[in-house]
């Protein structure tokens, strides 16, 4: 019916691995690598069960990844699947934990025979739920639980996924999942990216007949759809001891999985609230295949001290340890560490309100097409309290995460803070992300409710973004606005619970009433959930407590002189809401929240004038187009503009020459560009003076390491900054070390750093190779007077037969170039033998075929270009336009320009990037 096992057959198999034995009275087919430990003691035992329509190949990566880390690992073939005997026999969950048990005692992994080696269980779709019975049953054999896409509990009056109602309906039932292969190929097509044909091969060749298949079809109808199926009190049962477990557990998600939503992994989470996650962005059901599951299964098992210790020969030779930041050996740890907190007295983010509760002076400004809305301290710190008192009564409660799709304004600043004030973790995943990438933000944060704009709410129904939902005011009308309560369809249609007018009048009684809000939220307590802007990758929430928060806030203030009597204008709305915390009366401007670039000087002007502003913060991008609109200032906005004390510009790094072009509009302000990241901000900062003075230093050679990059500055207080240095491969493997002119990967400590990724196990555990510091991904140097040079990323390096190149100081030199407006620095070809390429997008106005088709470029730029460059440039393109990150509008997309720029030379249909 299945045939005899063929493992040479298998791609990625060794064939030692193929085994059987009988247990039960049934024979079983298993994959097992003890052959491949060389003899040594095992570590412990992996033991992998897989789902449906999958067999033991599917763990094929894990056997190889445990021997190579010095684990046993059994993967085995369920009854009726791969390999094992078709019994003829209809197994129901109860009976495949019992049999599985079975088979373990025989094997020696359990019972009398046990062999006295910790098990880790490792389960996929319904094997998860298997290997989870499995656990339940085995306390004393049990190490730890490792799951992958997979459901232990389906709610009441909730359907199953579709493709499961669809496999279970009587028409397609017995067609698709026996009579032929269809459920087994819809299956593989799942994969991203697509599995080869010799591994779709392996995975079709137990299952070539109809009776080779019959498991499958008997998997499918033993989903316990609800109470009255044979297998839901088995279920129950499971899940409810899947509560009790307390050992180390590791959930990684695909979270493009058409079978097991969303809502499978947050009840996971609930039953283990101690679980390590990594959520493996654009991955799917059959996450094993897809993602890197093996190499995190076993480093976690390393890092969480899984097993038994690792034998000699796994450790580096002479026991070395890796060197630390300051010079001591790495310290040992079981899971990523977290930086010190902040020292000091502790203020909550929010306690400027409370200060300032009865003060008349403004607080917020927004303005918009729409006009002009504004709060008072004294009605910001009302409306703060009775959003809080209504949010409270409405069910929102301390800890649930709250995610607030609200431009900035009003809105946004009251909600902010009546959230962290009740202590809900807010969860602010910006428009600036893009549909696609705040989908993937906000479905990833897991929020319990969303407050937001119509527009929000509407895509949050339509793209199943999970949370109770509640309307804030829609654009174009004023801080009293509520959708009319005749609007009982469009309610009910997209499920919206209530209104922030609601709340706040709900809230209003209660306070009138002697309501209290709950206590105050613990220092160390998640605050709020922010996302890098995702110009190298999907973005990445990270976590940031109270603590942390308030001492980002502490730092902004003292490096800046932000105060009550200092006025903030912010082009980016997370500086309006620091501003707001640090006391001083803040204002947004006019402008795309999704687009900084249409910032306009004549908006950026009326911001100014209606705060009398000390302060104006803007991106590069957004700073361009001020100065390219400046002609269009009248007198008063010009005036407001004159005033400006202190400008700063962040978000991607920026050259001096276009630093000062700020002068013409702001012409007595202070010029700073700090530098800094989501996860900690700002890490340095520089005066436009003090990045000129670096710049002569660099041209004199009278400071070691001086130049090659953008100077940043010096850190600001409590940033401690270290470069682990680049090997000829371009990879940071380095010591971390301070000594001048080295390139490598930039590595920070503050007490303001995040606190961590947000269910990112692996790439938290990646950023913190030394506990209490945080991996930037940004390649730079320091110099020998302690400032910072920025030279490009880590995965941005180019590796030439000449060696390492970094992309920002040609990239520099280019910008400089009269006609060029944006220019990125890529390689070409594999590394150690890239060619450098340089993409440009030149002005309209100064170049005529600016705007034409991707091309080489002319031969005039070309040779502009290779006259400033301090390396061999293979070729020089011109786009029309340079894709820049969605947020800034101000980091190039190298990863994206290089992979056209190597279609376009080489011939390829290669389109714009």
């Amino acid at each position: 019916m299945t045939g005899r096992p063929a493992p040479e057959a298998w791609p990625g198999v060794d064939p030692a691995w193929s085994r059987e034995v009988v247990a039960g009275g049934h024979r079983w087919h298993y994959l097992d690598n003890l052959s491949s430990l060389g003899g040594a003691e095992p570590r412990g035992t992996l033991l992998c069960v897989h789902g449906n329509p999958t067999w033991a190949y599917l763990w094929r990566s894990v056997l190889a990844a445990g021997a190579a880390a010095g684990w046993r690992a059994v993967a085995v073939d369920q009854l009726e699947m791969g390999y094992s005997e078709r019994t003829g026999v209809t197994h129901r969950l109860a009976d495949r934990v019992r049999e599985l048990g079975e088979l373990t005692d025989v094997l020696g992994l359990s019972g009398p025979l046990w062999d006295g080696r910790p098990v880790v269980t490792v389960g996929h779709d319904w094997g998860g739920i298997v290997s989870l019975g499995w656990a339940v049953d085995h306390p004393r054999e049990l190490a730890a639980v490792v799951l992958t896409n997979t459901a232990v509990h389906h709610a009441a009056r909730t359907k199953v996924p579709y493709l499961l109602r669809l496999a279970r309906s009587r028409r397609v039932h017995g067609p698709a999942t026996e009579a032929t292969p269809t459920f087994l190929e819809v299956t593989l097509a799942l994969a991203r990216p697509a599995l080869a044909p010799e591994v779709k091969a392996a995975y079709r060749a137990p299952y070539r007949s109809a009776a080779g298949r019959a498991g499958i079809a008997a998997f499918v109808e033993d989903i316990p759809v609800d109470a009255a199926h044979p297998s839901h009190a088995e279920l129950e049962r499971i899940a409810a001891g899947t509560r009790g477990l307390r050992v180390p557990a590791l959930v990684m998600w695909g979270p493009r999985d058409p079978v097991f939503y969303e809502r499978y992994l947050r009840d996971l989470l609930d039953r283990l609230p101690h679980a390590d996650v990594h959520r493996f962005e654009g991955a799917g059901h059959l996450v094993v295949e897809d993602a890197a599951v093996a190499g995190t299964l076993v480093h976690w098992l390393e890092r969480r001290r899984v097993g038994r210790p690792a034998a000699e020969r796994d450790r580096p030779a002479g026991g070395a340890a890796v060197g630390g930041p300051d010079g001591g050996a790495e310290e040992p740890r079981d899971h990523p560490a977290r930086p010190a907190a902040p020292a000091g007295e502790y203020r909550p983010l929010y306690a400027a309100l409370e200060e300032q509760a009865d003060s008349p002076v403004t607080a917020v400004v927004a303005l918009s097409g729409a006009g002009r809305s504004e709060l008072s301290w004294a009605e910001l710190a009302a409306r703060v309290r009775h959003l809080a008192l209504g949010l409270a009564d409405a069910g929102v409660r301390p800890g649930q995460r709250v995610s607030l799709l609200v431009p900035p304004g009003v809105d946004l600043t009251t909600a902010l803070f009546a959230c962290l004030r009740l202590g809900a973790v807010v969860v602010l995943a910006d428009a600036g992300l893009g549909l696609k990438g705040l989908t993937r933000a906000v479905r990833g944060a897991a929020p319990d409710h969303i407050i937001g704009i119509e527009k929000a709410l509407v895509a949050a129904r339509l793209l199943g973004w999970p949370g109770r939902k509640f309307i804030a005011v829609p654009g174009g009308h004023d801080v009293g606005y509520t959708p009319p309560r005749t609007a009982h369809t469009r309610r009910r249609t997209f499920r919206i619970f209530g209104s922030i007018r609601e709340l706040l009048a709900r809230g209003a009684v209660l306070d009138d009433a002697g309501g209290q809000l709950p206590p105050e939220p613990d220092p160390d307590a998640d605050a709020t959930i922010l996302f890098t802007s995702g110009s190298t990758g999907p973005a990445k929430g990270v976590v940031y407590t109270h603590r942390r928060l308030a001492g980002m806030r502490d730092v902004v203030a003292a490096t800046y002189g932000l105060s009550p009597e200092r006025s903030f204008v912010a082009g980016f709305a997370p500086f309006a809401l620091l501003g707001t915390a640090t006391g001083a009366t803040s204002a947004t401007p006019d402008m795309d929240v999704t687009s900084p670039a249409t910032l306009t000087a004549a908006a950026l002007g009326d911001a100014a004038a209606a705060i009398d502003a000390y302060a104006v913060f803007a991106s590069p991008s957004a700073l361009a187009n001020v100065v390219r609109t400046a002609d269009a200032l009248s007198p008063a906005q010009r005036a407001a503009l004159a005033r400006v004390r202190l400008f700063l510009s962040a978000g991607a790094p920026i050259a001096s020459e276009r630093l000062a072009r700020a002068r013409t509009v702001m012409p007595a302000a202070e010029l700073h560009t700090p530098y800094g990241m989501t996860e900690v901000l700002p890490v340095t900062d520089v005066s436009l003076e003090q990045v000129e003075a670096a710049e002569a230093d660099a041209r004199a050679g009278a400071v070691a390491g001086a130049g090659g990059g953008s100077c940043v500055g010096t850190p600001v207080a409590g940033v401690r900054v270290r470069i682990v240095p680049l090997d000829d491969q371009g990879q940071a493997t380095g010591r971390p070390t301070d000594e001048a002119g080295i390139t490598g990967e930039v590595l920070v400590t503050a007490p303001h750093l995040k606190d961590r990724y947000d269910r990112l196990w692996a790439t938290q555990d990646a950023s913190a190779t030394w506990p209490g510091w945080h991996r930037t991904g940004d390649v730079g140097h320091l110099d020998a007077a302690g400032r910072l040079w920025i030279e490009g990323r880590v995965s941005h390096v180019i590796v030439t037969p000449d060696g390492v190149v970094t992309p920002v100081q040609l990239e520099n030199d280019v910008l400089a170039l009269p006609a060029v407006r944006r220019a990125a620095v890529v390689g070409v070809g594999p590394v150690g033998a890239q060619q450098v390429v340089v993409v440009v997008e030149t002005d309209p106005e100064m170049d005529p075929g600016a705007r034409h088709r991707p091309a080489l470029a002319p031969a005039g730029l070309a040779r502009a270009v290779r006259s400033v460059a301090a390396v061999p440039v293979a070729a020089v393109l011109r786009l029309p336009e340079v894709p820049t990150d969605v947020r800034h509008n101000s980091k190039v997309e190298r990863a994206r320009i290089a992979a056209w720029a190597a279609r376009f030379l080489a011939g390829l249909r290669a389109g714009r990037p």
